[in-house]
């Protein structure tokens, strides 16, 4: 028996003494990073909004085995926040659709969440009108036409059935009763009501493809309502996706337990606490970058060079060589060369381990282990 196939669906409950100094925690946690982000100038919050969301968008796709360009998103983003996206590479349609969807979610979280809301994000996840190579019945609840909507793991033949969804002739019922719920005066916490948001829409899975994140987009817009701002200083996602198995086991085990769901609640605090702390990382990493400009805003050089500079700063994976400079900045190994060099010799990069065309460089960051000023 599922979830939803319990008398007292959809009325879940959450132990909100058990649950009370867990989340008085995380809203002490959220609080703090309010207040810190909220003390930088205008500027570094709209960097440190863009690398968030960035960083969100990817990992809610990564969930579902998806990898999208990071620059692609970040150059939407951008464009869509109304900041400087730099040279701007020519962006995926799938891209587009997932960045207009959580824009939407948390930048226009105290508009109502409504079907045909919910429609129009399904159909910008799905703007071919195909998951794959499988066609998906787009801006519109599921069917069921080739059969219960089910998740299953294993080869054919062989399959686990890990959940079956409610038949599609109670979805409009089903959603109904989701969005006058959402949209009605909270009974809980409004973090809880996220808990609660997330778990009850993945249980009802109304669309073909796409639930997974379209629940995550929720929650970021229930958390979004917590805090009474459309600013996005954390990750939820990109900490689900560092704990994909366990996320997955948990809402498998949430579909078992009877109407009371406290055990997914603790797991959801415990998740948002520590995307909460991560935050950290990217507020350390936007104000390494302002110091980074601050103490080299004198230094002479060129459009690429500052191009690839940022690109770097903004989280650049790998070591960073005359190839990668090359492909970044689109042009020749000698002239990557002679920037990377130019650079070395004012300070703002220094040469790594090795040598010849492997020779690593990194970037001088000020108030870092290696600066000497």
């Amino acid at each position: 028996m599922y979830l939803w196939q319990v008398d007292e669906w959809p009325r879940m409950r959450l132990d909100e003494a058990r649950l009370a100094r867990q989340l008085a925690d995380v809203r002490h946690r959220q609080g703090l990073l309010q207040g810190r982000m909220g003390a930088l100038g205008f500027p570094l919050r709209q960097e440190a909004v863009l690398r968030t969301l960035t960083l969100d968008i990817v990992k809610s796709s990564e969930v579902e085995g998806e990898l999208l360009d990071t620059e692609q998103v970040r150059s939407s983003l951008a464009r869509r926040l109304g900041l400087d996206a730099g040279a701007v590479p020519a962006t995926d349609r799938n891209v587009e659709g997932i960045v207009e969807v959580m824009v939407d979610a948390t930048g226009g979280f105290d508009r109502p969440l409504t079907r045909e809301r919910l429609w129009a994000w399904h159909g910008a996840l799905f703007p071919a009108g195909r998951s794959g190579l499988r066609r998906v019945r787009v801006g519109a609840w599921r069917d069921d036409e080739q059969g219960p909507m089910q998740v299953v793991s294993g080869p054919v033949g062989r399959q686990r059935v890990h959940f079956e969804a409610p038949p599609a002739a109670r979805l409009d019922a089903e959603m109904d009763a989701f969005l006058a719920w959402f949209e009605g005066e909270p009974a809980e916490d409004p973090v809880l009501k996220a808990a609660l948001a997330h778990l009850w829409f993945v249980t009802v899975h109304p669309f073909e493809d796409g639930n997974g994140r379209i629940a995550r987009a929720i929650a970021d817009m229930a958390l979004a309502r917590s805090e009474g701002s459309g600013q996005r200083f954390y990750s939820m996602s990109s900490r689900i996706q560092q704990v994909r198995r366990a996320y997955y086991r948990e809402l498998e085990r949430a579909q078992s337990g009877g109407i009371d769901v406290s055990a997914w609640g603790e797991w959801f605090l415990a998740c948002l606490g520590e995307a909460v702390d991560g935050a950290r990382l990217t507020l350390d990493s936007v104000l390494a970058k302002a110091r980074f400009w601050e103490r080299h805003r004198g230094v002479s050089m060129n459009d690429r060079q500052a191009r690839v500079l940022n690109r770097v700063l903004d989280g650049f994976e790998g070591r960073l060589t005359t190839s990668k400079w090359a492909a970044v900045a689109g042009c020749s190994q000698d002239t990557a060369w002679r920037d990377i060099l130019a650079l070395v010799e004012r300070g703002v990069l220094r040469r790594g381990a090795g040598g010849g065309r492997s020779t690593a460089y990194e970037v001088q960051i000020p108030g870092g282990p290696d600066d000497a000023g």
